[in-house]
């Protein structure tokens, strides 16, 4: 359908945040627009390669737990109306020595939010699950309701639901600039000239490029994915490996059982502290990336250390204190944006989409959106 290229909210970015976006202002009865510079879905930003982790039991900070119960119902009730899994529930485990982030941080989020969890020995983990070598000295925290979400299926899906109730999308068209008028936004593209009443940037690692002030705070970094082929395949199947975060003294860790490709995942955070400009950044993967990865699958995972069936670079976007950025525009308050996502955000889009539909139309959320705001870092208009 054609608005004359006049529409009540555009999206700019429709990846996993921005493609939640469009379909939850869709659903709640406006005329929206969702342009993407790159195909959809695509593999050049952060929401590509098969699956996504998604966990209950937060060490990052307590106060995502209860947004983590929303975007479970929300991913829900996504499969159920497009009549397509999307969640997978493996269980989790947060390892580390006792003091390490990761089991402290989940504990603290267990406790403080009543979730159900044990905490295991390395011998119990190893036990329990046979895929897993922890060190002596480390214990892990299992949560039974993590697992992980197909993160291309899930962008589909939301965007499939979106056009059905009437969102137009706009592939392969790049954003030149937006401007804010007295009452909305003009967005021009390579191609055309949209206006509309309000505007929500989504746009994951090219943030800073449509919004100066996020320069210093939403940072791409290069990242890399790597499947091996496990040795013994039996131990790394999704009913007998759950998702991990492994807080090691080799790096953070956090990997997947054999799901899509032929083999066990595994990454690493700030894989090689490659900060990069996404339009230019290095996408092959090489034997040093390897190594990277080798080294935390031969220590902890051994039975996984076969041959590799894939590998793949990726981005994170970081903020300062890797805690999200969702909020209004610092001086135009028509404008709303997420970004920031830190390397821990997919599993959140569901519920993100919802906040953003939320402060576009009302300019509040239900939700607690203080760990958030970009007044934190004490930006300016």
């Amino acid at each position: 359908m054609s608005h004359d290229g006049r529409y009540d909210a555009i999206v700019i970015g429709v990846g996993g945040m921005g493609s939640a976006t469009v379909y939850e202002l869709a659903r709640r009865g406006l005329r929206v627009i969702g342009l993407e510079q790159h195909d959809i879905p695509h593999d050049r930003g952060s929401s590509h390669g098969v699956n996504r982790i998604i966990r209950l039991a937060y060490w990052e900070h307590p106060a995502y737990v209860p947004l983590l119960r929303r975007a479970y119902e929300l991913w829900r009730e996504l499969e159920t109306g497009r009549g397509e899994q999307l969640l997978y529930i493996t269980g989790s485990l947060d390892a580390g020595r006792a003091d390490s982030k990761t089991v402290a941080g989940s504990l603290r989020s267990c406790d403080i939010h009543a979730l159900p969890h044990e905490l295991l020995s390395a011998e119990d983990v190893k036990r329990r699950f046979p895929g897993y070598r922890l060190a002596p000295e480390m214990m892990a925290v299992f949560q039974p309701e993590g697992g992980f979400v197909l993160c291309e299926r899930a962008i589909v899906n939301y965007v499939e639901a979106a056009i059905d109730l009437g969102a137009e999308i706009r592939a392969r068209e790049p954003v030149v600039s937006w401007t804010p008028l007295a009452e909305g936004v003009e967005v021009r593209t390579a191609t055309a000239t949209y206006v509309a009443a309000r505007l929500v940037l989504t746009a994951g690692p090219w943030a800073a490029a449509l919004v100066p002030q996020l320069k210093a705070l939403a940072r791409p970094e290069r990242q890399v994915m790597l499947w091996a082929q496990p040795r013994v395949p039996s131990l790394f199947q999704p009913d007998a490996f759950p998702v991990f975060n492994l807080d090691a003294p080799e790096g953070h860790f956090y990997g997947f059982p054999i799901f899509g490709p032929p083999g066990f995942k595994i990454g690493k955070y700030h894989h090689r502290h490659e900060a990069v400009d996404p339009d230019r950044m290095d996408r092959d993967c090489h034997t040093e990336d390897e190594a990277v990865l080798r080294e935390g699958i031969r220590t902890y995972f051994p039975d996984a250390d076969g041959p590799t069936i894939a590998m793949k670079t990726c981005l994170f976007t970081n903020s300062p204190d890797e805690h999200f950025i969702i909020d209004r525009h610092p001086t135009h308050q028509q404008v709303t944006l997420a970004a920031g996502f830190s390397g821990h955000g997919f599993k959140f889009c569901s519920v993100v989409g919802e906040i953003m539909a939320e402060l576009a139309l009302d300019g509040v959320s239900r939700w607690d959106l203080e760990l958030f705001r970009l007044s934190r870092f004490n930006v300016r208009g």
